[in-house]
Parts: C-alpha cells; structure tokens; sequence
C-alpha cells in the first residue's frame, strides 16, 4: 500500500471520528441558540464535573455522581445555592440535550434551596449622589440608563442603535431575559446624551465603513438571512468598544460592545465616592427603578412589564419598601 493511500485512510479515519464530548455540547449549545456566555458556563460546570469523578464518561455515571458532585460544591466549596444550581443546571443539559440520557432519576437529585433575600435598594438622594460621581462618557451614561429604564447591564450594552427612539421617549429592549423583547421608557434628560451619544457613534461607524471594517455580530441566523445588515448602521451598538475585537466563535474580527465590567467598575467607584454604604452594583440601580416607581404610585403591572418579568410575583418582591419602617408598625417605644 503506497503513502499516500495510507495517509488518505488516516485521514477519513480522522474525520469519522466523533467530536470530543465538550464539542458536542458546544455545538448543541449553538444549534440552540444560547448565548456565548451560557456557552461558557455549560462548559466550565461539565468539565468540572467530569474532572471531579477522575474523567469518567458521563454515560456511565447518573444521579449518585450528580449529588457527590452537587454535596462537593456546597460542603468543601461552600457555593451560593444560585451557583450549586447553575452546575446541576450545566449536568442536567449535559445529560438529556447531548448524550440524550432518559433522566428518571432527575426528581431525585435535591436542587440548592435559594435563600429570600430582599433586594438592595437606593434612596432617591442616593441615587442622587452616585450618579453625579460617575463620568460623563459611556459608562456613566449606561448607569443614568440602568436607573432611568430599569434595564439589566448586559441589555444595555448590547444596546442597538434601531432600537433607541428619541421621538418616542423610549427603548426597545431585544431577546431580554427569557428570550421577550419589550418596551421601556427612555427619560427626558436622557434624550440629548444619547442624541450625542449616536452622533459620536455615528462618526465612529463612517471611519469603519471607509476602512472596510464595518461588521457587528448578529443574533440567531440573521447573519446568513441578512449577510449585510452587520454593515448597516442600524444594527451597530450604541455603546461600541474602542477597538475591534476577536469573536471567540468565528475568529472574524469585530467591534462588539463596550465591556460589562468597565461599567460595574464605574458604578462601584461613583458609590465609594459618594459614601454609600450598601452594596453597590448596576443591577442596584434596576432594583431602584422598580421601588421609585411604585412609590410614585405606579401599579405592579406597569412596573412588570417595564422591568420584563414574566410573573408579577417576582416584581411584587418591590413592594417591600412600600411598608415602611418595619412592616408600618410603630414601635411602642415612640409612643413613651
């Protein structure tokens, strides 16, 4: 048999091989059109659990091996029940979307209970103060939004530029949580910033378009039902990033948006100098929305459907700051 026969043989040989297991979550991931962050955190928690049972195969193992995992995480590691859920929830695809494993012995495995903790919550002069400690550019613009529309940090910078409308007063918020869009109020102070906003961003996407550089990630298969709307300035970020960038999926380069973390960095720093106490993070101002809202008087429905809940229940948690000063009671003290 020559070499080269033999060489085509390995190489058919090669290529009939399956893709390695975490591939195959990765592919199936995509075919579902998760985002790249799930993507992400599927990976970690599969790998983790593989390693955890010395690099078993999946198939041979089930709901024995998903409790010394789950046992594992919240003994030795001490994990937030949010986090020793996300792992179950990473196996648990593992298992019935990539290996297509009947899972009966699912209702067996005990799920974290989350604990109900009120959300952190800033005064009107709180947020007062912290935001007049943030920048003027692009990060302390997205924190005046988080407060002013009740969006989540990553809805805001992945904010598009056809979504925003100045003539409206308002902002179409696209695939939110739970894959819902909806529609959030833009505030009146906030329609000169952003009108400058797309203006400067504008000028960006012209040099880009003279360099032949103008491309911008698009969600689910628009890509290859729209092979140019990435060059469109519609669908270009509000909130671009400096420089272009690498997708991790595709190696094209890109200019994606402007990092989450320069945002959180942003808020933390305004609170630290604005000498707020609580815990501040952006999600904090979404929190902050909410509450102000229904203090002003407006129903739990119209708040839900600002923040994007699928249940009133989970807006309802808000309501807590409306029975002021422990639950409306007064104390027997002030009455001495």
């Amino acid at each position: 048999m020559s070499s080269e026969s033999t060489s085509v043989q390995s190489i058919t040989a090669s290529d009939s091989r399956p893709p390695k297991l975490l591939d195959q979550v990765r592919h199936r991931i995509r075919a579902k059109h998760y985002s790249l962050r799930t993507e992400e955190t599927y990976v970690h928690w599969i790998k983790r659990f593989i390693v955890f049972h010395g690099k078993r195969h999946p198939a041979d193992m089930g709901a024995v091996e998903v409790e010394a995992f789950l046992s594992h995480l919240a003994v030795d590691l001490n994990v937030a029940a949010n986090t020793q859920n996300l792992a179950l929830a990473s196996v648990l695809f593992l298992y019935r979307d990539v290996l297509d494993v009947d899972l009966p012995w699912m209702s067996d495995v005990t799920r974290a209970k989350k604990p109900q903790r009120l959300p952190v919550v800033l005064s009107r002069s709180e947020v007062e103060r912290l935001l007049a400690q943030t920048s003027d550019d692009v990060p302390g613009l997205i924190a005046r939004l988080l407060y002013g529309t009740g969006m989540r940090l990553m809805e805001a910078v992945r904010l598009r530029v056809k979504d925003v409308d100045l003539a409206m007063s308002q902002v179409t918020v696209r695939d939110g949580k739970g894959a819902k869009d909806r529609v959030t109020v833009l505030p009146q102070v906030l329609i000169e910033p952003m009108r400058v906003r797309l203006l400067v961003r504008h000028q960006m996407f012209e040099r880009d378009l003279k360099a032949g550089r103008v491309d911008v990630w698009l969600p689910d298969a628009l890509d290859r039902k729209y092979p140019n709307a990435g060059r469109e300035w519609a669908w270009q970020y509000v909130f671009a990033a400096s420089g272009l960038s690498k997708d991790p999926r595709t190696g094209a380069q890109r200019r994606h948006h402007v990092s989450e973390q320069t945002v959180q960095r942003e808020v933390k720093q305004a609170a630290v100098r604005a000498g707020i106490s609580k815990p501040v993070s952006p999600h904090v101002l979404r929190h902050s929305f909410a509450t102000h809202l229904l203090e002003s008087g407006y129903d739990i429905r119209t708040v839900q459907e600002l923040l994007g809940h699928q249940n009133v229940s989970t807006t309802m948690i808000y309501t807590h700051v409306l029975n002021r000063g422990g639950r409306g009671v007064r104390s027997p003290l002030d009455a001495l």
